[in-house]
């Protein structure tokens, strides 16, 4: 991998019913941090995309009429659509129904068989079709998986099994040394814990095709078909192009960061990095496993039919709102209560008063004093220092609160910049200067704030990108705003005096409060 990529993933999603709020968490974080180290400079990969085989596919194209195909693909392009919708820049959108994913996934299997790592057997456990996993039976709440709130079945069948448990003492050294790094901590501890006291025991990976036809054939015995997670986590490596793609592979792998919900952490911290050390593939950099949104208390499940559509709340409230709120509402790592009401107090508070009271503030106010331009600040009172050393300090810690995900930190080191901005002008008081005809101080404290706004724009743009955009407009920036460079050209005095100024109308006129939750 280059010093100078960075690799990004989000789990590939069950495509048994329609995207929802808590596949639009993930993809959006992995979005922003996609965006945030293009400006830095660096060569990135952002992959997602969806997870097409299965029991629940087979049934759930059987009680609607349809082969499982035609809904994967039906639904494949409802995940696209979602995304299209968010405003979500991936580089590649991974199918496993895809060719290339499927021979890949036979010659992996072939491989791991010659090694001795698969071999048929008899695998007794409890099987949640929900989860489409094993579970153990410590796993269980009142004898029900916990998040699909049903029994797990008792299963005893022939099938192929994984030997999990020779990786179980290699797999414990990394993650207990942070050489394969799980992060939030508490999330290591987990998988630590499991591997302590439950151990790794050799895990079915195929299933008769009597049963699950809709599979990827075993290449060594087509009467069985691929596990789904044995087949969805190869979507990691398939995604870049492996194994045909070797340049691509070599400029990415390994992942810089996966991301995902702590529902699937486990078997990503176990099945796939086991994979992964009987291939002799280096291992992810990091996990970082986020919480959930929560309605009413209880985690947002399909299965449970409490989702929420992130296509109509991005139609209702913009795509930049709901990417806003969702990572400042609470830490990335924790879970959180998802609110309509919540998400309008946010809305008002947040952007129309701070932010977009700034912009309103503004640009109208250049039309006005300064004749629609950026005006030329008297040298020797060039810059505000406070103003300057706020937007210079959050510029500083940046790169640090990115590399941990504290996305919600990162916003409120923005928004140091735009309430002191909003503080600056209130005390400088701009249209006292004007009917005082004190043009010098007028121009250079316009100029300020207009600086303060050119550089809140590029380091509010991962978040939100079409607001960006529209404000780099409004400043008359020529140069691409994905053309711009966090380290480079957030130093202050990056504005050019003269540049035509745009008077557009306000980005986030206040609404009226939902009284509901």
């Amino acid at each position: 991998m280059s010093e100078k990529s960075f690799f990004v993933t989000t789990p590939i999603y069950y495509v048994n019913d329609v995207p929802h709020i808590g596949h639009s968490y993930t993809t959006i974080a992995a979005d922003v941090l996609a965006r945030y180290h293009k400006l830095c400079g660096r060569d990135v990969f952002f992959l997602t995309g969806t997870d097409e085989h299965g029991v629940k596919i087979q049934q759930s194209a059987g009680k609607v009429g349809m082969s499982p195909k035609e809904l994967c693909d039906g639904v494949a392009e409802k995940f696209k659509d979602a995304w299209r919708c968010l405003n979500i820049e991936y580089d590649n959108f991974i199918r496993t129904t895809d060719s290339h994913h499927e021979e890949a996934v036979k010659q992996v299997l072939q491989t791991l068989y010659d090694k001795g790592y698969i071999y048929k057997g008899k695998y007794e456990a409890l099987y949640c079709v929900g989860c489409e996993q094993f579970k153990m039976k410590s796993d269980l709440v009142d004898g029900k998986c916990p998040d699909h709130k049903i029994e797990p079945e008792e299963r005893s069948e022939e099938c192929y099994l994984f030997k999990l448990s020779a990786f179980q003492d290699e797999l414990y050294k990394q993650i207990k040394s942070d050489k394969f790094k799980i992060l939030p901590l508490e999330r290591k501890n987990e998988v630590l814990s499991f591997i302590e006291n439950e151990g790794l025991q050799d895990i079915s990976i195929s299933r008769d095709k009597t049963q699950v036809y809709w599979g990827i054939p075993l290449p060594f015995d087509p009467s069985h078909t691929t596990y789904v997670w044995v087949d969805a986590f190869l979507n990691y490596l398939t995604g870049l192009g492996w194994p045909q793609d070797k340049d691509n592979f070599m400029k990415f792998w390994p992942p810089t960061v996966q991301l995902m919900a702590k529902d699937i952490s486990r078997v990503h911290a176990t099945i796939w990095v086991s994979i992964l050390m009987a291939l002799e593939i280096e291992l992810p950099q990091m996990y970082f496993i986020h919480g959930y949104f929560t309605v009413n208390g209880q985690k947002m499940s399909k299965s449970l039919k409490n989702v929420i559509d992130p296509v109509a709340l991005s139609e209702k409230y913009g795509a930049d709102v709901i990417r806003y709120f969702i990572l400042s509402e609470f830490p990335f790592g924790t879970d959180g209560n998802f609110s309509i009401k919540r998400l309008e107090e946010a809305y008002n508070s947040d952007l129309a008063n701070d932010f977009g009271n700034l912009i309103h503030r503004t640009i109208p106010m250049i039309d006005k004093y300064c004749g629609g331009v950026t005006p030329t600040p008297k040298g020797e009172i060039l810059v505000d220092e406070e103003l300057k050393k706020v937007a210079e300090d959050v510029v500083g810690v940046l790169e640090e609160l990115f590399g941990e995900l504290k996305f919600r930190e990162v916003l409120a080191e923005i928004w140091k910049i735009i309430k002191r901005a909003n503080k600056y002008i209130d005390e400088s008081a701009p249209w006292t200067l004007f009917k005082e005809g004190d043009n010098e101080r007028l121009n250079t404290v316009m100029y300020n704030i207009l600086e303060s706004v050119r550089i809140v724009t590029i380091l509010v743009y991962p978040f939100m990108p079409e607001t960006s955009q529209k404000i780099w407009g409004q400043l008359g920036v020529t140069e691409s705003l994905n053309s711009q460079n966090i380290p480079r050209d957030v130093v202050w005095g990056g504005l050019k005096p003269g540049t035509k100024i745009k008077k557009e109308t306000p980005l986030f006129p206040r609404i009226e409060l939902n009284k509901k939750g």
